[in-house]
């Protein structure tokens, strides 16, 4: 799933084009998650969903992430130490630092991290079919 820069995923049509139905729960859902600039675990898009809808519950969130990564439409990252925490499929290659401190999830894209990944396995006489880069850092303190 593709995606041009800034374009957000019709999840809905997605789904409709799977043969599931879009209730008003998972509409809700859908938009946070279509409207997600971060990566947010179950725990903040029920917090996200309950702010537009009160009725929405926690299982239902749940069962929405685990039939949007079924169909491959988000990822779900298991970050060390903390919960699963999810983002919108497709788009550019990246990789991720985690903050261990606060959690925080800063993505970021190198070229030379990608030649050295390639270089090594070539030397080893692989061709890289898939990886994940997951770097966990402190924050400097300044002064």
């Amino acid at each position: 799933m593709a995606k041009a820069k800034n374009q957000k995923p019709d999840y809905e049509k997605m789904l409709r084009k799977a043969g599931v139905r879009i209730t008003r729960p998972r509409r809700i859902i859908l938009g946070i998650l279509s409207d997600a600039g971060d990566h947010p675990d179950a725990l903040e898009i029920f917090r996200r969903a309950v702010a537009v809808d009160g009725s929405i519950s926690l299982s239902t969130v749940y069962r929405t992430m685990k039939l949007m990564e079924g169909m491959g439409a988000i990822h779900r990252h298991a970050f060390e130490g903390g919960p699963s925490r999810f983002e919108q499929a497709g788009g550019d290659h990246h990789d991720h630092l985690i903050d261990i401190e606060s959690g925080d999830v800063i993505e970021f894209k190198s070229d030379r991290i990608e030649q050295l990944q390639d270089e090594i396995a070539k030397k080893l006489g692989y061709d890289i079919v898939h990886h994940r880069l997951e770097l966990y850092g402190r924050k400097r303190r300044t002064g």
